[in-house]
């Protein structure tokens, strides 16, 4: 006697006792669940950084950092209706602190960064160390560590937060804790911590290597250097140009154990070969004028702080255009990727 074939329909008697077992033919769902590449619903998407900072500074005509505890415009991919997340995995979130204003402190299980668009006289502090804002820093706030940010200056501070919200909150490991004042207690800087632990330095002393780097800010002048050397000397990854990533110098991997985080610098003129990622990519510009083709289409054409987002395992490039160099920050759940024995890429 044959079974039944995958295509056979179940008779409504046999599918419910099925339900009313809490059991359901695998048949009928297999192809999509075990598909033979991967199929994000996720779109790529353009955040225009000339609609989004407007918005940003009328939302600070609306409410309050206080009120809002943090005054934050959530990139919302139309792919995934519904869903606060700008890919399947990753949170992505457009901040903005008035002069004067405190986002107050707290602290959760989900990892954090914050990429500097705009402004002066900002800072993030995390557990008492104050690190400042510039435009084009790379700030980590890591797990569970109290955090808050402010601003001195006399003008606007805006930064794109970045986070691991989606897949925290799909492992049901979300937890959170306001603290009892507005601020951590002070008890330093940024800058003493990378001295201890930047620069290829490190302790004498034998230092526990933690998931996180203990480096908490990494000024975009000195990645900037790096990536000029970089380029200057020739090394060029022919799918992302001239590319450093921000690192734990206690142990070489990320900087955040489920986020990696890269500085990118395409030589005028120059277009890399078509790379395709399991994982999904959130790009920011630093500089420039760069192009983005995505799966055939014509390229798209961005500004500086301009987002770009592109879903896991689509086929695409970035070009740097004729008028000079381009430089682009980017983030991904990659380290989950490499960690599960689930990366894989493509060139060409």
């Amino acid at each position: 006697m044959n079974g039944p074939t995958p295509t056979a329909d179940l008779d409504p008697d046999v599918r419910g006792r099925m339900s009313a077992l809490n059991v359901s033919p695998l048949w009928e769902v297999m192809q999509g669940m075990v598909p033979p590449e991967p199929r994000s619903q996720a779109l790529p998407v353009a955040w225009r950084w000339r609609e989004m900072r407007e918005q940003l500074l009328e939302a600070g005509h609306i409410i309050t950092a206080a009120q809002a505890e943090r005054r934050v415009l959530m990139l919302r991919n139309p792919g995934l209706p519904g869903r606060p997340q700008v890919t399947d995995t990753i949170y992505a979130g457009l901040q903005l602190i008035l002069p004067g204003e405190t986002a107050r402190a707290h602290r959760h299980s989900q990892s954090a960064l914050r990429f500097v668009l705009e402004g002066s006289g900002g800072y993030t502090a995390v557990d008492g160390l104050r690190a400042p804002m510039r435009r084009g820093d790379f700030i980590v706030t890591p797990a569970w560590t109290w955090h808050d940010h402010g601003n001195d200056g006399d003008g606007p501070v805006m930064w794109l937060d970045g986070l691991d919200v989606p897949l925290v909150g799909f492992l049901q490991a979300g937890f959170r804790e306001e603290h009892e004042a507005e601020r951590f207690p002070t008890r330093g800087d940024a800058e003493q911590v990378f001295h201890r632990y930047g620069n290829a330095l490190l302790p004498l002393e034998r230092q526990a290597a933690g998931p996180t780097s203990p480096v908490f800010s990494y000024p975009y002048e000195r990645t900037r250097e790096a990536l000029h050397g970089l380029a200057h000397g020739g090394q060029i990854d022919d799918c992302l140009g001239a590319v450093v990533r921000y690192a734990n110098p206690l142990n070489g991997d990320w900087a955040i154990p489920t986020i990696g985080a890269w500085m990118q610098l395409l030589p005028r003129g120059w277009t890399a070969r078509h790379l395709r990622t399991t994982d999904s990519v959130v790009l920011v510009v630093v500089d420039g004028a760069p192009t983005i083709e995505i799966d055939g289409e014509a390229p798209t054409t961005l500004a500086p702080n301009d987002v770009f987002v592109v879903p896991g395992w689509r086929r695409w490039r970035a070009g740097a255009g004729t008028s000079g160099d381009a430089v682009l920050f980017a983030y991904s759940d990659r380290p989950v990727h490499q960690k599960l024995g689930l990366y894989r890429e493509q060139r060409g």
